[in-house]
């Protein structure tokens, strides 16, 4: 900017003559509205849905009407007569719609000065692209009669963002499917015994809810929860209940395990048992789904709740888990990024050495179905910018749909950080059992229950499928 860009001045009302204008033009997109209706409150679907806006009168999404009304505004506030202008009076025609994507160009024009009250009469017309006027009218104003310079105000950046957005497209994906009989391991309490509850009501899960009766009642009782629509399968404790929802799953009786109440361990410890036939030749390991409103898709992190320290053995099945969990959700091959704090290969850090090992194995067909790079930062992982920086040329950096993470700390802080600073929904998944198994933790809120039963549901959905 020059300096002169960076100063706001004004016309006094002595300076200003009839037929004296000024303009602006702006480009309707699509966060103008978003902001607009943000601002306003006003969610009318003719401006903010574009499957409603398809049958309304303009075919198209379109612009609130005081969008432009707005733009009159800035033009006398800012320009003429600039800082100091007092509205009296504003009244309007909307003789055409606005559509994304249309140059509008915005001008005020001064037809009639009063000296008595410093009032100023002002036409006022809103021209699209093709010339045609879209909005006219008048404004009456009362001018500065002091001249103002100042320093141009820098506004803030407005940042709008869709939470949940990607989790909504899960479950409704997930909606289109026969409801996943699931046991519901000691849902003792209001959080695990309402998600439940929750995904059923959404027609994601059927729940078998197994553990003591009398605390699983009192809970429905507490948190006004009608149970009676759902088995319950009655246990002494916790343990019992993670045994006999393990057994369950083993003879087929359901198809998905839920946590409740319950610690992880204890939760998994009958999953991990031989007798319950329920491993497979993969390793078991968790995968955070991340639906972060600034990240331009759903982001895996693995693994953050089982494996405290893996080996590279381990390692390739966390990766593989979770690319064939990707499959599942529809993503045909899965960008995945192998962190570390370098880019390159350093054999002092053993994440990059097991990072280079991981690439090559899927080079090698050891890891099927997805795009593996690494070692890659964080930062070069999701950000094509940062990636550009460093002059890192990878189909992965910048587009990872997979973040695998050197152990459990890093998994973890990485999930939490995302949660708590940067406004992310999080849910959970384990991977590598015969059936789905839904971790979810007290802290989640209802939509991250139901992404987290979507999940599962897609997941077994896609293993009948590949099966048959």
């Amino acid at each position: 900017m020059s300096p002169a860009q960076d100063l706001i001045e004004n016309h006094v009302f002595d300076d200003i003559a009839p037929g004296q204008s000024a303009s602006l033009t702006r480009t309707l997109t699509e966060r103008d509205i978003e902001v607009f209706a943000t601002v306003s409150g006003d969610i009318n679907p003719a401006h903010v849905d574009p499957e409603f806006a398809k049958s309304d009168m303009f075919h198209k999404v379109i612009a609130h009407g005081m969008w432009g009304g707005a733009l009159i505004s800035t033009v006398l506030g800012t320009e003429l007569p600039g800082p100091g202008t007092i509205y009296l009076d504003q009244s309007l025609r909307f003789l055409g719609p606005i559509g994304l994507g249309d140059v509008v160009t915005v001008t005020v024009t001064a037809r009639q000065k009063d000296p008595a009250h410093h009032s100023i009469a002002f036409a006022c017309t809103c021209v699209n692209q093709d010339g045609k006027v879209v909005i006219d009218g008048t404004a009456l104003v009362i001018a500065p009669t002091e001249k103002i310079k100042r320093a141009r105000v820098v506004l803030p950046d407005v940042v709008i963002e869709d939470h949940g957005a990607k989790f909504r497209t899960m479950i409704a994906m997930a909606e289109k499917l026969p409801p996943l009989l699931t046991a519901v391991v000691h849902p003792v309490d209001a959080n695990s015994l309402g998600g439940a509850v929750a995904a059923a009501q959404a027609g994601l899960i059927v729940p078998v809810l197994v553990g003591p009766e009398a605390r699983i009642r009192a809970a429905a009782q507490e948190a006004g929860l009608d149970i009676l629509p759902y088995q319950l399968v009655a246990t002494e404790h916790s343990d019992a209940a993670a045994e006999i929802a393990a057994q369950m799953a083993h003879k087929g009786e359901v198809h998905a395990l839920m946590k409740g109440s319950l610690h992880t361990d204890e939760f998994l410890h009958p999953v991990m048992d031989a007798a319950n036939f329920l491993r497979t030749k993969f390793r078991l390991s968790h995968v955070f789904l991340m639906d972060v409103p600034s990240y331009p898709r759903p982001l895996f992190i693995t693994d953050g709740a089982i494996n405290i320290s893996p080996n590279l053995e381990a390692k390739k099945d966390i990766v593989q888990n979770a690319i064939n969990m990707a499959h599942a959700l529809g993503i045909a091959a899965p960008r995945v990024a192998i962190l570390s704090a370098v880019e390159e290969v350093n054999p002092k850090i053993p994440s990059t050495v097991d990072a280079a090992a991981l690439c090559k194995m899927a080079e090698r067909g050891q890891i099927t179905g997805g795009i593996v790079d690494g070692p890659l930062g964080f930062d070069n992982a999701v950000s094509l910018a940062a990636a550009k920086t460093k002059h890192i040329v990878s189909d992965v950096a910048g587009l990872a749909d997979i973040l695998v993470a050197p152990d459990l700390d890093a998994g973890n802080m990485i999930a939490k950080q995302l949660e708590y600073l940067a406004g992310a929904d999080a849910a959970g998944i384990v991977l590598g059992a015969r059936v789905p198994i839904i971790l979810t933790s007290r802290a989640d809120n209802v939509q991250s229950r139901l992404a987290s039963c979507a999940v599962a549901a897609l997941i077994k959905n896609y293993q009948t499928e590949t099966v048959a």
